[in-house]
C-alpha cells in the first residue's frame, strides 16, 4: 500500500530543517507502529519520498511524503496513529492511498506551490508597495540573476510567477516548484522591491506554504491538482 501522507508544520518546528523533518517521520512512523516497508541490500532504510523541501523558518499548512506500507491500513487509522505521536507544531491533515510507481512519487509530481507573504514589523518598505503590485507583473520579462555554487545565470523568472496578488495584509503567490524551475518566494519578493528601489532588508518576510500541486497538463498547458486530490481514502 503506497499512502501519501499531508502535514502541516507551524510554530518553532519551522526551524526544524529538511532532512532532520525526514528524520523526525522516520520516529514517528516507528512510534505509531505501522508496517512500513524498508529497501532491501546491506543498509536497509524505509521507503519515503518528500515532496518540495521547506525552507527554514518558512511555516506550511501543506506539506507532503509518501512512504510504502507492507499491509492495507485505513487512511482515517493511520492520520490518528501518527497525529497521536506528534510533537507541537507538527500535525496530520490527511493520509491518501495513491497509485505505486516511481512515476508518482512525491517529489517528482511537484510543479506548483501557494506561498502566503507578510512583512514582519517594522520591515514593511516606505513606499507604497500594494499600489506597485499591478505594474510589477505587466512587466513581460522579470529578469533575475540566480546564484549557484560553481556560477551565475540569467533567466527570467515572469513565465515561473503563475499568480500574485494582494491577501489581505500580505501577498498571495502561486509560484512553479518543479526542480527545472524552482522559483522561492523570497526571490520574488527581493526582486519586487528592488524594481521598486527599495533594498531588502534581512529577515524582511513571514513565508507560509499553502499548498503544494502536481501538473496534470503539460508545460504550456497546466492543470493544477492539489497532491491530496490525487490520492483516495481507504476504509
Amino acid at each position: 500500500m503506497k499512502v501519501r501522507i499531508k502535514f502541516a508544520k507551524t510554530g518553532h518546528m519551522k526551524f526544524v530543517g529538511h532532512l532532520d523533518t525526514m528524520r523526525y517521520f522516520q520516529k514517528a512512523i516507528r512510534r505509531a507502529e505501522l508496517p512500513v516497508a524498508f529497501s532491501g541490500g546491506y543498509s536497509p532504510h524505509m521507503i519515503m519520498s518528500f515532496a518540495a523541501p521547506l525552507g527554514v523558518g518558512t511555516t506550511s499548512l501543506g506539506e507532503y511524503f509518501d512512504m510504502e506500507l507492507t499491509d492495507t491500513v485505513p487512511t482515517k487509522e493511520i492520520e490518528e496513529r501518527l497525529n497521536a505521536v506528534m510533537a507541537d507544531g507538527v500535525s496530520v491533515c490527511s493520509a491518501r492511498q495513491v497509485e505505486d510507481g516511481k512515476a508518482s512519487t512525491a517529489m517528482a509530481l511537484v510543479a506548483a506551490a501557494d506561498y502566503f507573504v507578510q512583512f514582519r514589523d517594522g520591515k514593511e518598505p516606505a513606499a507604497s508597495w500594494r499600489e506597485k503590485l499591478d505594474g510589477f507583473l505587466a512587466q513581460k520579462e522579470i529578469i533575475v540573476t540566480k546564484k549557484t555554487k560553481r556560477s551565475e545565470k540569467t533567466i527570467d523568472i515572469r513565465p515561473y510567477i503563475y499568480e500574485m496578488r494582494l491577501d489581505g495584509e500580505g501577498i498571495f503567490m502561486q509560484l512553479a516548484s518543479a526542480s527545472s524551475n524552482y522559483t522561492k518566494p523570497e526571490l520574488v519578493m527581493d526582486t519586487f522591491l528592488r524594481w521598486m528601489g527599495e533594498e531588502p532588508l534581512p529577515f524582511a518576510y513571514m513565508i507560509e506554504r499553502r499548498e503544494i500541486y502536481a501538473n496534470k497538463g503539460d508545460e504550456e498547458h497546466l492543470k493544477l491538482v492539489s497532491m491530496e486530490a490525487l490520492g483516495e481514502k481507504v476504509e
